[in-house]
């Protein structure tokens, strides 16, 4: 059975190094030598992301028996999302270990503290909305506002290449991969939204 190592940051511009790091201690640590690594690029508010989707499917397939991550937080910031997600793991069999925790979420009190926490997940991520949305109001009173980043480009990527790629007939996910760009921006690039 494989050990999986899933690896998640918000925006293609953050480094993972810091997650890998202290996963490999982990692994290491415990003596684990058959890893495989997941890492997504992408939000945690829902579970659309390539790896992920992955890890679930090597999950159902069985090849998959215990999950490190660096915080919980790194599978979902959305209580609902979070609880259904480990609720089935666990239910499968499959041990979800979060490091810089130090928790093992098996049983009836792993499930107990892993709500909590996801719950405090989704509450961090309301409050930076919250935050973000008192600063815009105050830049449009000031006049300062411009809007969004909309428009601008990562440095060095073509929104031509994504519209080739997803002629090639790739996903958005697979594109975005592929690009080193977000779902949402490769869907951007090709005008979709």
């Amino acid at each position: 059975m494989t050990t999986a190592a899933y690896v998640r940051v918000s925006t293609v511009g953050q480094n993972e190094s810091g997650q890998r790091r202290k996963l490999r201690e982990w692994l290491k640590g415990n003596g684990v030598d058959n890893v495989r690594w997941y890492v997504d690029k992408g939000t945690g508010d829902n579970l659309d992301r390539p790896q992920f989707e992955k890890l679930q499917q090597d999950i159902f397939n069985g090849t998959v028996k215990t999950v490190v991550v660096f915080k919980l937080d790194r599978l979902s910031r959305d209580l609902a999302d979070g609880i259904a997600t480990l609720t089935d793991w666990l239910g499968k069999g499959v041990r979800v270990v979060s490091v810089t925790q130090q928790l093992d979420f098996s049983g009836a009190t792993g499930k107990l503290v892993a709500a909590v926490l996801f719950a405090v997940a989704e509450m961090e991520q309301e409050t930076r909305r919250e935050r973000q949305a008192v600063g815009i109001a105050a830049a449009k009173e000031r006049g300062v506002y411009k809007g969004g980043v909309k428009g601008r480009t990562k440095k060095g990527v073509k929104p031509a290449r994504a519209k080739q790629l997803r002629k090639q007939g790739l996903t958005y996910a697979e594109i975005a991969e592929a690009m080193g760009i977000s779902q949402s921006t490769a869907r951007r690039y090709l005008g979709v939204i």
